[in-house]
């Protein structure tokens, strides 16, 4: 790993499970050395990304919350989704949640729009969900390239059978093809066993999957419905999204090309 990708490698090891480190800790857990651990630990804390809570014991800082902040007020992805979810939520009687897949690879809820009062998710906004479980999940590894598909089995290849999607790359391809072909995913009970979900792709302009959109509910709600009654509403969704992208991506690019065209003076006075 680059130094920089080690110094955040020290972020991963927080969790809800283990909250507080020492250094000493961190370098056992990642093959630092001492002094190299310290100073990465020092320059999180310099950043924000970590706190001292008590002499040699470390939590995640503040600065994280403030970037969690301007994520939710700026991430295009999710600007366009919050009001089309809130409306298919109200709509569909079930809750909406929007996924995303990020390097490592990590898969994590970004919203969900609530229409069960008492549904009860164990997975949140910024709750890693487990890679090869549900129909997120396997919307989004549908829709990745052939490149970091291979990456993925090769690093994961025991839990891809484990989770039933297949004891070798052929297998594992060929459920994902399903998949995309489907253009849907019906999961019922198997990331929570009271949970069912109908998961579809997201895209941008580009015909890139940036998300998942799915209607979660109670599982005997899902399996009693034809999952035709739970596609239409996800895909016009999933829609609407989409052009909410395609507007936001040339309404940016008007406003590159007019602050491209101000006068120089103008552009440093502004």
């Amino acid at each position: 790993m680059s130094s920089p990708a080690k110094v955040f490698a020290i972020l991963d090891l927080f969790s809800s499970e283990r909250p507080i480190w020492q250094p000493d800790e961190i370098n056992e857990a990642l093959g630092y050395s001492r002094p190299t651990g310290y100073r990465y630990v020092k320059e999180l804390v310099e950043a924000g990304m970590l706190q001292k809570v008590s002499a040699g014991r470390y939590s995640l800082g503040g600065r994280i919350i403030e970037l969690d902040f301007q994520l939710r007020q700026s991430d295009p992805v999710l600007l366009a989704a919050v009001p089309v979810m809130q409306k298919l939520a109200a709509r569909s009687g079930f809750d909406a949640v929007l996924t995303v897949m990020f390097a490592g690879p990590r898969v994590i809820d970004i919203h969900r729009a609530g229409a069960e009062k008492d549904l009860q998710l164990a997975y949140g906004r910024g709750r890693p969900r487990p890679l090869f479980v549900s129909g997120a999940p396997k919307i989004l590894l549908a829709h990745l390239a052939r490149g970091p598909l291979v990456k993925i089995y090769e690093g994961h290849a025991r839990e891809i059978a484990a989770s039933g999607m297949g004891g070798d790359w052929t297998a594992f391809r060929t459920g994902l093809a399903q998949v995309r072909k489907a253009g849907c995913y019906r999961s019922l009970g198997e990331l929570e066993p009271s949970l069912g979900s109908v998961s579809v792709p997201v895209f941008n302009g580009d015909d890139e999957c940036v998300a998942a959109l799915a209607l979660v509910g109670g599982v005997q709600r899902v399996e009693a419905l034809p999952v035709q009654r739970l596609l239409r509403p996800l895909q016009e969704a999933a829609q609407a999204i989409r052009s909410a992208l395609v507007e936001s991506a040339r309404a940016a690019a008007r406003q590159e090309a007019a602050a491209k065209a101000r006068p120089a003076g103008r552009r440093r006075r502004a």
